[in-house]
């Protein structure tokens, strides 16, 4: 195997170990927004609640008004029974009629509170509905997503090993560095010269010594014999020929 070949090898191992480490990347970024998209639905949810929550608690608020109304109610009726003028028994007839009038206020609102409370209810079991229907979707997506994560982490666990033995098959420590300091600016490293004599990395033109320095490389590799690393003048990344 030329060095060429070797490290062309070792570049697509490479190329993998890339493409799952941005899936590893991406994959909990897409599970955090189904998470927040899971938040905005509960926000809903927790919003009906709240209304029908407060609702309720109008309705309690005026039931106890009106308690206390009645039982001042009834204080006064009780007071005005002892009664031996007809001047206080007025006077207080006048306080009866005002706080039953009250109470005819509150006992309104009241019906009127729970009047609301059924439309409060329903919002509260459709945001619920709705919820359910979310969560059990997103906890699908999810679970598919833990999967693949591991499935991921397992891929590149093996990989990485295969990397290991694929860098032992460059033998040019000069060619093997080359390359290790090129594929964290430029990617592929490896690229062909095209017969027209353009880099496929960046589509320079080169001069026509870099497409000689190519085709004696590729004759070295084809004889045994060593091989030069032969760089794209625009772009540095190692040329070979088909």
């Amino acid at each position: 195997m030329t060095v060429i070949q070797a490290l062309i090898e070792l570049q697509e191992v490479d190329g993998r170990i890339r493409e799952l480490e941005h899936e590893m990347k991406d994959l909990p970024r897409r599970k955090a927004l189904e998470m927040a998209r899971l938040t905005g639905v509960s926000a809903d949810l927790t919003a009906a609640k709240a209304g029908l929550q407060q609702s309720q608690e109008r309705v309690k608020s005026y039931e106890s008004d009106a308690q206390a109304l009645k039982e001042r109610i009834q204080q006064l009726k009780t007071t005005q029974a002892g009664l031996s003028s007809n001047k206080e028994y007025q006077q207080y007839s006048m306080q009866i009629d005002l706080v039953s009038h009250d109470l005819e206020a509150t006992e309104a609102s009241q019906i009127s509170a729970m009047d609301d409370i059924p439309s409060a209810e329903a919002r509260v079991a459709k945001a619920q509905e709705m919820f359910d229907e979310a969560k059990s979707g997103i906890d699908a997506v999810c679970s598919e997503l833990d999967e693949r994560i591991a499935a991921v982490k397992a891929e590149l666990d093996e990989a990485q090993k295969e990397r290991v033995e694929k860098a032992k098959l460059v033998t040019d420590p000069k060619a093997k560095l080359y390359y290790e300091r090129l594929r964290t600016k430029r990617w592929p490293v490896v690229v062909p010269l095209t017969q027209s004599g353009v880099c496929d990395g960046c589509n320079l033109v080169q001069p026509p010594s870099v497409a000689q320095l190519t085709d004696a490389n590729a004759k070295n590799g084809e004889a045994g014999k060593p091989q030069r690393i032969v760089a794209c003048t625009m772009c540095g990344r190692m040329l070979y020929r088909d």
